[in-house]
């Protein structure tokens, strides 16, 4: 029996080293995957074979006893008749451990419908378009053709990975709203509220019209960041080559999009928060270094501006050097702290300022008040989910030569928009004239 076994073993690991060399000649995607599809079903097989034949004991006349005819047991009938004339393409004994429906179910899934830009081939194939140029057959078809630059949807494992690490990592980005509607598209915002009237026996109360008269629209921004390709030459295996690209795409776009969240122009980029003109005016006020450092001025200059009906959800953002240089420590009259860093049972520090949490930024993001010019934006109160970005999160992955450098580039590309959805739940603190 052992014997059988592994001639049957042979063949099929034969048929599966003709399968590899057939793949790496195949120039269609039709064919790649009909191959890939015949390889699964033939490993599954393979391992089923192995662990048959580790399991079966060791016969010195095994030889002798297979010319010999073997006896049926009585009142039992033999599968093997049916299961041939179901599956003739199948050995006796796949029939007698089931393998003949373990090889349709693994073939049955093999060709169910599958994410294109995750297939290991896929990857692979990318890996070798951002390396070395080469269009494979499998970018091939998801290539667009219309323009002379060639370009190929990231692989979905890099994308999720991208979005997972911005989400983490991205301190402001974490917390916006994310969207997803066609740019373009007015989105009207009910500006008008009904007012309830005391009425009395004869005189009834005026109808009012309810209407959206603002409106709010998403436009076409293209995100991008360069990798060169410089960075990636020693990276030789595919998990490895995700990584590095994973890992410098995250820098740029965490970088950027905080950025736009809070100080984009709006030109050809998002609306910041700090440039939007629609703030109210008396939600901008601006302290200088004694009132900044005055815990009864932030109570009237900061909190008492911000409506009752926002300051639920309502954070603190502002630089570390900020917040530690003098919010943290900070007292009332009565010495009481009014800045606590809180140790509890959590990691780390939890930082609140006036009962709301701090939420700390890189000082590119939002100044320090010690190295900001007077006007610079020190610090804003709002709740960042007022904040609306709007994108598909789709990025394209392109390919250029750099004739100044005279390298290969490789740029990924993130359609994107952002603007305040509520601009009336924001103040803005700026640093104002020493006295």
């Amino acid at each position: 029996m052992k014997k059988k076994l592994r001639t049957m073993l042979g063949k099929k690991e034969a048929r599966k080293a003709e399968l590899v060399t057939r793949a790496g000649a195949a120039t269609e995607i039709a064919e790649l995957r009909s191959i890939n599809a015949e390889t699964e079903t033939l490993n599954s097989e393979i391992a089923e074979l192995r662990s048959m034949i580790d399991a079966l004991p060791d016969d010195e006349n095994e030889e002798h006893r297979s010319q010999q005819p073997s006896a049926a047991t009585p009142g039992v009938t033999s599968p093997v008749p049916e299961f041939r004339a179901q599956n003739p393409g199948h050995a006796q004994v796949l029939a007698a451990y089931g393998m003949g429906a373990g090889a349709q179910q693994q073939q049955q899934r093999s060709q169910e419908n599958a994410d294109p830009y995750g297939t290991p081939e896929y990857r692979s194939a990318f890996m070798a378009f951002a390396k070395t140029g080469e269009v494979r057959p499998e970018l091939r078809a998801n290539a667009m053709t219309s323009t002379a630059d060639v370009s190929a949807v990231i692989p979905t494992t890099i994308l999720n990975e991208v979005i997972r690490k911005i989400t983490v990592y991205g301190q402001v980005f974490s917390r916006v709203r994310k969207m997803n509607v066609k740019g373009g598209v007015d989105i009207p915002i009910l500006s008008l509220k009904p007012i309830a009237t005391w009425i009395g026996e004869s005189v009834p109360s005026d109808k009012q019209k309810v209407q959206a008269n603002t409106k709010l629209s998403f436009s076409y921004f293209g995100l991008e960041c360069k990798v060169s390709v410089s960075l990636l030459a020693d990276t030789v295996s595919l998990d490895g080559f995700e990584t590095t690209i994973t890992d410098l795409i995250v820098e740029a776009m965490v970088k950027a999009i905080d950025l736009g969240v809070i100080k984009g122009n709006g030109t050809g980029k998002m609306l910041g928060i700090t440039a939007d003109p629609r703030v109210p005016a008396a939600q901008v006020v601006s302290m200088t270094p004694a009132e900044f450092a005055d815990w009864s001025q932030w109570a009237k200059m900061v909190l008492a501006k911000m409506p009752l009906s926002y300051k639920a959800g309502a954070t603190f953002l502002m630089a570390s050097g900020t917040f530690e240089g003098y919010i943290n420590g900070m007292t009332d009259e009565n010495g009481q702290p009014i800045g606590r860093v809180n140790y509890g049972i959590t990691e780390g520090a939890q930082e609140r300022f006036a009962g709301k949490a701090v939420i700390q930024v890189e000082d590119d993001v939002i100044s320090p008040f010690a190295d900001a010019a007077t006007g610079d934006v020190v610090a804003i109160y709002c709740n960042l989910a007022n904040y609306g970005f709007n994108s598909n999160m789709q990025m394209t992955m392109f390919r250029y030569f750099d004739h100044d450098t005279n390298e290969w580039v490789d740029k990924a590309i993130l359609i994107a928009d952002g603007k305040l959805i509520d601009p009336n739940g924001v103040v803005i603190i700026k640093k104002g004239v020493a006295s």
